[in-house]
């Protein structure tokens, strides 16, 4: 289950916030979760991505686009 900041974390993601403003422990959780993952920029910095799983768990709340 997630809590009220991984979920809002999540939520961030989706409106393509800037990832370094995010708490770097609920993007760890969300990563445990597979709700997101690491993607890989052509400078070599890594930024969380929301994955098919994390999309589905937003769907299912009604915060999806």
């Amino acid at each position: 289950m997630l809590s009220p900041h991984e979920f809002a974390t999540l939520v961030l993601l989706r409106e393509e916030r800037d990832p370094h403003d995010l708490d770097p422990v609920d993007i760890d959780s969300l990563l445990c979760h597979q709700l997101v993952m690491l993607e890989e920029s052509p400078s070599g910095q890594a930024f969380p991505r929301i994955t098919h799983r994390g999309h589905s768990i937003l769907k299912a709340v009604g915060r999806a686009r």
